[in-house]
């Protein structure tokens, strides 16, 4: 998926837990852990906004769009690895 999710950046970089981060936005951390691995299908304007209030950040801090081609290289460079 060409949409790049930086959540872990903004946690440590406010020095915050996933587990206290799923708490204060008020999801479970399986499911925070869903979005922050970019596994997600999508995300609930009110959840992204949450997000952002609870990390003082902007939807642009936690949501980037990437290249297919970089996703592409990236994953064929993983099923040679491994």
């Amino acid at each position: 998926m060409p949409i790049a999710v930086d959540i872990d950046v903004m946690l440590a970089r406010r020095k915050m837990s996933v587990g206290e981060l799923a708490v204060r936005v008020g999801i479970t951390p399986a499911n925070l852990a869903v979005l922050k691995n970019g596994r997600a299908k999508a995300v609930r304007f009110a959840t992204l906004a949450a997000l952002c209030e609870v990390l003082e950040c902007q939807p642009g801090d936690l949501l980037r769009w990437e290249a297919e081609e970089i996703e592409e290289a990236a994953e064929a460079e993983e099923a040679a690895a491994g």
